[in-house]
């Protein structure tokens, strides 16, 4: 019987297909496909105005943005319930003709595009003629407008995208009513037919919250109109800016005195790139808890994760921890190099070179910010009347007046004890590793061997001589992509955690020349770094970031590849010939093909590495990867010799790798003989163990490393996995120390 019983299925189960075609035989053919359908028109404009109109502050952006390409200088925003129940906007613009009603809600109907070319130049806010449509979807819309020529004003009511009667049983055609110069469009009732969206929204306070973030979003923006925003039944606005108001005093209106009085204005452009960039942004005495970023890219609000990390980043070492900027900026992009059809609101963007612009603007930003942080203001609080301040580290404890016991008398609470072992080295000048050394007699050298000059008690390193001239050469825009996709491959084996050691060390010291070990400090942990392996990882990096664009190191008079080859070859041979090889290698030929293999390449060496030979085999010059340190010149020979066999001259990207990779291991600093000992032990060195080019090549890599290489790798080296195994030890922990000590 309970076969023959009709069981409903539960709310809410899939269907079989055939119950869906109808099939009453009762058979179930599970491997049939679905059969495809075109959705109802009124579903894909449902869909559609979903994906456009998310909530009631999205559907004011695009009525702004609508009143604004008009041409108003005055708009007034009325909302109730937080726009969800009614969404008015009047402006004073031109205003729609009349003979444009019938079409106006139709989807893809607009004024500012006639074909796809077009979206290549587009510099108006709306240009897909989507906005009002989607609207007219999900609400109850009615358009109010009157042009300059009209002898009245013309309202229309539509009902999903087409014209409707205002009651029913009247024609849907404009009426006739009275009006002033413009358009005002009323939106009742929004997502009353999309009732899961409806509940969606949390409470009407939310929403207008929003909604008077849009508005001063685009009061401060665009300086020609003027704004007001009030709720219905209310008389005071939330918001109410004349159109002559300046940007500053938009600022001021809407965010405070507080944020307007602490503004300064930036501006730069680069006809590179083809971009403006113009804006307010906050100086380093104003901070607040949480990023404001109003950013505009062609005069629409968008939104841009890049920008906000960019922007964070730059301001974090002028402001206090936990604090955050308030940033205006307006980027003007040719628009050829922007693609605006990528998000449905519009409410991103893409453009070409991204990175280079928003590392500009930063860093005009940054350069603003310097320049007035010279003053700075600091909240502070006094003592209550009668406190006494308790300083534990004093010899003297705070002693209660006379007359009044220790219970009764007032003091502010202590200071926290101080904890030696979280204390963190702050001056790099204080002291170092080599000030503790014993100084060498006889020559007046420092202990590292840097030359000094003393004066007024105390030792000052002189600076090394070292001239460079500077040329008027453009700088190069790298667009191989092979170039690209090795950058790529060094981001994403990036070690986070390594390369933010590397950026917020201390340099404490040389430790070993011959090993190339240095010692730097990372908050109260002391490492141990292979600073070979480290600057090999920069000095690559340096040779991909710089692409196209290295300095040059000229050789006058120029030298000989054969020569310098010939060399290189000697030193292999003999190498072998120690070790015991018995394999005999014709050198001769060696050289030979390794010369004609750079004077073929000699053009492409040139542009892309500064690396340039003579077609008769002479070396000219070669790429300079940073100021303030050169190569070792004694490995200019077994450099030129291993750019035969390893480097890979037949992909285009492999070549480029082998080539910076073995241009970063000439750059990497030699290994030195060991550093003689002070009193007869350094004497005797300096007679017969060291002579005077080691001494001076020591100078050199010493002062380099601790001014030039290592500040560089605290700014832009990123230290990638590599580098993590084997090339930095942690050998003390400060706060392991004090445990052991306590222990004792």
């Amino acid at each position: 019987m309970a076969d023959e019983m009709d069981i409903d299925s539960p709310r809410g189960s899939k269907r079989k297909a055939d119950e869906i075609d109808g099939d009453t035989n009762g058979k179930e053919d599970t491997a049939a496909p679905r059969r495809i359908r075109a959705l109802d028109p009124d579903v894909v404009n449902k869909i559609a105005a979903g994906e456009i109109i998310v909530a009631p502050d999205q559907a004011l952006k695009e009525l702004i943005e609508n009143a604004v390409d008009a041409g108003s200088t005055a708009l007034e925003i009325l909302v109730k319930d937080g726009g969800l129940k009614l969404l008015q906007i009047t402006d004073n613009g031109c205003g729609i003709d009349k003979q444009d009603l019938p079409i106006l809600c139709e989807r893809f109907t607009t004024s500012k595009l006639q074909k796809f070319e077009d979206l290549q130049s587009i510099a108006t806010y709306g240009f897909r003629g989507e906005a009002l449509a989607s609207i007219s979807h999900i609400a109850h819309l009615t358009v109010t407008t009157k042009t300059a020529d009209s002898n009245c004003a013309w309202r229309a009511h539509y009902d999903g995208g087409k014209l409707s009667p205002a009651k029913p049983g009247q024609s849907p055609d404009p009426k006739p009513v009275a009006g002033r110069p413009g358009t005002q469009i009323t939106v009742e009732d929004l997502f009353y037919n999309v009732p899961t969206r409806r509940r969606a929204f949390r409470s009407a306070s939310d929403e207008y919250n929003k909604i008077i973030d849009m508005v001063g979003r685009y009061a401060v923006h665009c300086s020609h109109v003027a704004f007001s925003c009030k709720k219905q039944g209310e008389s005071s606005t939330s918001i109410s800016i004349q159109s002559n108001s300046s940007a500053v005093d938009r600022v001021r209106q809407i965010h405070g005195g507080s944020v307007a009085n602490e503004l300064i204005d930036f501006s730069t452009s680069d006809d590179r790139w083809g971009f403006k960039a113009t804006g307010l942004a906050t100086n380093a005495n104003y901070s607040m808890k949480r990023t404001t970023i109003l950013l505009f890219i062609n005069h629409r609000s968008v939104e841009s994760t890049n920008v906000r990390k960019s922007i964070e980043q730059t301001y974090a070492p002028f402001l206090p921890k936990g604090g955050h900027p308030f940033v205006y900026l307006s980027l003007e992009i040719d628009p050829q190099r922007v693609d605006v059809n990528v998000h449905p609101t519009k409410r991103e963007v893409n453009f070409l070179n991204e990175d280079e612009i928003v590392q500009a603007v930063c860093e005009r930003i940054r350069s603003k910010l310097a320049a007035v942080d010279t003053s700075r203001t600091f909240l502070t609080q006094t003592l209550l009347p009668g406190g006494a301040w308790s300083d534990p580290d004093s010899a003297h404890a705070a002693i209660p007046k006379a007359g009044t016991s220790g219970a009764n008398s007032r003091k502010t609470p202590a200071r926290p004890e101080r904890n030696d072992s979280r204390l963190v080295r702050t001056d790099t000048n204080l002291r170092k590793i080599t000030s503790m050394l014993p100084p060498a007699t006889g020559s007046g050298a420092s202990p590292c061997g840097s030359r000094t000059a003393k004066g007024k008690g105390k030792e000052t390193e002189t600076p090394e001589a070292l001239e460079y001239e500077t040329v008027d050469r453009e700088l190069t825009v790298c667009r191989l992509l092979s170039v690209r996709e090795l950058r790529t491959a060094v981001r994403e084996d990036m070690h986070h955690g390594l390369t933010e050691i590397f950026a917020t060390h201390t340099f404490v010291g040389i430790i070993d020349e011959r090993r190339r070990l240095a010692a730097i400090q990372a908050g109260v942990k002391l490492f141990l770094v292979d600073y070979g392996r480290a600057c090999f990882e920069y000095f690559y990096q340096v040779g991909l970031t710089d692409f196209g664009n290295f300095g040059v190191i000229r050789f006058n008079p120029p030298l000989d590849l054969r020569e310098l080859l010939d060399i290189a070859a000697a030193q292999e041979s003999q190498q072998a010939q120690s070790q015991g090889g018995d394999e005999e290698v014709d050198f001769a030929e060696v050289i030979e093909a390794i010369t004609e293999q750079l004077v073929e390449r000699r053009e492409m060496l040139h542009e892309y590495f500064s690396f340039e030979v003579s077609p008769s085999g002479e070396l000219l010059s070669i790429p300079l990867l940073v100021k303030g340190y050169n190569p070792p010149i004694v490995k200019l020979p077994q450099f030129l010799l291993r750019l035969g066999p390893k480097v890979d001259w037949t992909s285009e990207r492999s070549c480029f790798d082998t080539f910076l990779r073995e241009l970063a291991s000439f750059y990497v600093p030699e290994q030195l003989p060991p550093m003689p000992g002070g009193g007869a032990e350094a004497e005797e060195g300096e007679k017969g163990g060291v002579d005077a080019d080691t001494k001076a090549r020591r100078d050199h890599v010493r002062r380099a490393l601790e001014h030039v290489l290592f500040p560089a790798f605290k700014a832009r080296l990123v230290a990638t996995n590599s580098l993590m195994q084997g090339g930095i030890l942690e050998v003390a922990n400060l706060k392991g120390l004090y445990r052991v000590f306590e222990r004792c």
